[in-house]
């Protein structure tokens, strides 16, 4: 293979960002062709390089960049089937977002500079999957890390964007300190930052320390793939554009940290203790994203606690020593969540808001998003986990391998012994799995009944809004500070949506549907990567895709019993085409029936505001901090200040006393130097 084909295809993304950037403003209509086209080509380059290096081979190259005095630096490349497979999804999922946002942000002034930071993510990405070299792959870390600051914050001028840009990078950065540590240690037990020297220290029992290192890498992986407890920045970041969002929960920085623990494995094989931490990070992620999906009014919203639980999937296949299982659950997840995002921004262009009880009150809302309706039928589908779309094969590989964790027999395919996976592991994976299935079964179900199919319902006689009234009284039970991530929306809802928001639609629709398919014969998708089976056991298809089903028929069952309880007192459906304003807040768009609130019960509050962790990292962390500050405010202000002060008042005061005794009159010398031998004489007389 050609050297030179790896090495453009995160290079061709990165020149065409410093491309943009540099003649966005000049020259606006190069802005769309330089975000799209390199991009694209790096995208075909990806594939490219994946056909060639076929299935079970590797390829590496490096080059030394810089002496340190310790492990050297090297710019390395190293393919595999897991970064070719990696690659191609990065490449579909960015090129299907440019060619987006050209669309959804077509009126923006700051389009190039957007643009602009999506390629150079992109190339970040790209670096990160064929980096050989763990100094260089955490440059491609820290600027996807810096992308996602601005790209977050794009829409500076609101509060909610900026402060879930700084909150995206400070709880990122939070998690990259002990990560960086952790590389440091790697590098220092192997000699090398190189990776393939990096495992085989760990194959030869040279890491000294291989629990400690485990643990500082799951710092860093806990923040950049929104695992508890650095979760909290996810849904937060919805405050983002719609496209920015299906990039970074598909194929970008989310996926980079599972993507790193499946590239070092054997280091986490080797610390029995860090894979149990995995596995009960991996099970309270599933399970509490899960239920905060429930809860959610915001579709965004819920989409991100959607990826955060199937990140803790990801997360527990890699528990359960099953790194196959993890990186296929990853790709078959870019897949349709790219997809559920992309055809949720269509969603939301069309109903103007984000709040999906303001979008059950508009009678035909999926007559006029035909593609968004039928398209997000599908990814939902595929995120519930029913055959035979990508998400059921995928997510029973993740449940097969915690099954066979659970029993002492890992799905480890040659990576490291079956025995140095604990069983606890995989039982922790394995229901915690299972009860997520429920869950993202009823949350899926309710997101597309409540938004799609909530019936119109005349109002009770009598409880008509009287003259003048806007629209019946809310519930006493609506939250009015339900957590909301308005998105300062540029599209005239009146305009159909244009076909560069409809085909990329499609185009992954197609991997969502049929991408699965890939893992059911060993010289298909194994082959491409350890070579172990992916399909699913009987017994584990058997009772995911039931759990599934029955957490479908649960929303569905709990969604009529509240419409028909509440039908006799429902405000007016509202005229066909309404629009309620863009940045409302969720208390004047009440979900009048909620199935999640019936699910739930005395947890639906909990639940919508994310059990109280955001608060209580406020009470622990941010409000101890702004005091000590507060106090080094005061201290630096009154006190060091105050002694700065003093030193010059009372020179000052010096000088003006030595003044007054300069009078210039030559009598008062004379007298003072008198008065002065006189009190000497006297002085030495006594």
């Amino acid at each position: 293979m050609n050297l030179a084909l790896p090495v453009l295809v995160p290079v061709l993304p990165a020149l065409g960002a410093a491309a943009t950037l540099a003649t966005g403003r000049k020259v606006p209509g190069l802005a769309r062709p330089l975000a799209i086209v390199p991009v694209a080509v790096s995208a075909v380059l990806a594939l490219v390089v994946a056909l060639q290096l076929g299935t079970g081979q590797t390829l590496e190259a490096a080059t030394r960049l810089a002496p340190t005095g310790g492990p050297g630096i090297s710019i390395s490349i190293y393919l595999d089937g897991y970064s070719s497979l990696i690659s191609v999804l990065v490449g579909l999922v960015a090129t299907c977002v440019q060619v987006y946002s050209t669309a959804y942000l077509k009126d923006d002034p700051r389009y190039p500079s957007y643009a602009a930071l999506v390629s150079l993510f992109t190339a970040a990405m790209f670096l990160v999957v064929y980096s050989g070299d763990l100094i260089v792959l955490l440059v491609g870390w820290e600027v996807m890390g810096i992308c996602s600051y601005f790209l977050i914050g794009h829409h500076w001028e609101t509060a909610d964007a900026r402060s879930a840009s700084l909150k995206a990078f400070l709880v990122t950065k939070l998690g990259d300190v002990p990560f960086l540590f952790g590389i440091f240690l790697l590098g220092a037990d192997a000699g090398s930052f190189r990776i393939t020297d990096v495992l085989a220290a760990a194959a030869d029992g040279r890491l000294t320390h291989p629990t400690l290192t485990a643990l500082l890498l799951l710092g860093g992986v806990a923040g950049k793939s929104a695992q508890f407890p650095l979760h909290t920045w996810l849904p937060d970041a919805m405050a983002g554009p719609t496209p920015v969002s299906a990039l970074i929960h598909a194929a970008t920085m989310v996926a980079a940290g599972i993507y790193l623990v499946a590239r070092l494995l054997p280091v986490f094989l080797l610390s029995g203790a860090a894979l149990v931490v995995l596995a009960v990070m991996a099970a309270v992620t599933m399970i509490g994203s899960a239920l905060c999906a429930l809860a959610q009014d915001d579709l965004k919203r819920v989409l991100a606690y959607s990826t955060v639980g199937q990140l803790g999937y990801m997360a527990g296949a890699l528990a359960s020593g099953d790194r196959e299982a993890s990186v296929f659950h990853l790709v078959s997840h870019g897949a349709f969540k790219a997809l559920l995002f992309l055809a949720a921004g269509v969603v939301i262009h069309a109903a103007h808001t984000n709040s999906i009880s303001a979008m059950s009150r508009m009678p035909g809302l999926r007559g006029r998003v035909p593609d968004a309706y039928w398209t997000m039928g599908i990814a939902l589908v595929a995120l519930i986990g029913l055959p035979p779309f990508s998400g059921f094969f995928s997510k029973e590989a993740v449940l097969t391998a915690a099954e066979h964790a659970a029993h002492g027999e890992a799905l480890t395919n040659g990576v490291g012994p079956a025995s140095a996976v604990p069983q606890a592991a995989g039982w922790i994976v394995l229901i915690s799995a299972g009860l997520t299935a429920l869950l993202t079964a009823a949350y899926a179900t309710r997101l597309f009944l409540v938004a799609f199919h909530s019936p119109a319902v005349a109002p009770a006689a009598g409880a008509a809004p009287a003259a003048g009234a806007a629209v019946a009284a809310e519930p006493l039970d609506h939250e009015a500070d339900a957590p909301y991530s308005p998105e300062v929306d540029e599209a005239d809802p009146a305009t159909a949506e244009p076909p560069a928001m409809r085909w990329p639609l499609w185009v992954l629709a197609i991997p969502t549907m049929g991408f699965g398919v890939a893992s059911l014969r060993t010289d298909w998708l194994p082959e491409l990567l350890d070579g172990g089976s992916l399909r699913p056991s009987a017994v584990t298809a058997v009772i995911g895709s039931g759990l599934a089903l029955i957490g479908m028929l649960l929303a569905y069952g709990a969604w009529r019993s509240a419409t028909a309880r509440l039908a006799s007192g429902r405000p007016a459906a509202a005229p066909e085409g309404r629009v309620p304003e863009q940045a409302g807040a969720p208390a004047a768009e009440v979900i009048v029936a909620d199935p999640g609130r019936t699910l739930l019960g005395p947890l639906f509050g909990p639940a919508r505001h994310g059990f109280g962790v955001d608060r209580l990292y406020s009470a622990l962390f941010v409000r101890p901090v702004a005091a000590a500050a507060q106090l080094v405010r005061f201290l630096d202000r009154e006190v060091v200040e105050t002694y700065v002060r003093g030193s010059g008042v009372g020179a000052n005061l010096l000088g003006r006393a030595v003044r007054l005794a300069q009078t210039g009159n030559a009598q008062t010398y004379l007298s003072a130097l008198l008065a002065g031998v006189v009190l000497l004489a006297v002085l030495v007389a006594v």
